[in-house]
């Protein structure tokens, strides 16, 4: 199936979000550190509720880890910064949808790692900062589930 790894994560809840989202959807969730708050904080299991155990989460140390470990993956930067829409990409089982921290997107060396073409977005009104983090890993990651059928798993 897909792969969802966020970079440097602040907000538990979110990333409680985005770990029930997985458990229910089937794609690989990556975590890349430092991170806001530890894997066992409360806010972060209350907002997985009791999804965590379906949830298949993996953690790295750092930006460069991750890329090695996805080194045979297409890796799509998903930032605000993208130039093309998230639903015009013809989505592939095992590519990687990378998502930026919420209070800082992704860092100026991890987009240089990333080519321009594989950088994409979701389409917002003019003066929009971004949207919520787990709302928009959930809007691209079930596009490129859509895409693929709705089918396969981890």
């Amino acid at each position: 199936m897909f792969h969802i790894a966020l970079f440097e994560p602040q907000i538990a809840p979110n990333t409680g979000n985005i770990i029930r989202l997985c458990a229910n959807n089937g794609c690989q969730l990556h975590l890349i550190e430092p991170m806001g708050f530890n894997l066992e904080e409360k806010k972060l299991r209350r907002a997985g509720l009791d999804y965590h155990e379906f949830a298949n989460v993996s953690v790295y140390p750092d930006y460069w880890a991750f890329k090695e470990a996805m080194k045979d993956k297409r890796i799509f930067a998903c930032t605000t910064k993208g130039s093309g829409h998230y639903h015009k990409v013809k989505y592939q089982p095992d590519d990687v949808l990378l998502f930026g921290a919420e209070t800082h997107g992704l860092s100026d060396e991890v987009m240089e790692s990333i080519d321009p073409s594989m950088r994409i977005r979701i389409p917002m009104l003019p003066d929009s900062r971004s949207l919520n983090l787990s709302n928009s890993v959930a809007i691209i990651s079930l596009e490129a589930w859509r895409q693929n059928d709705f089918s396969g798993g981890v």
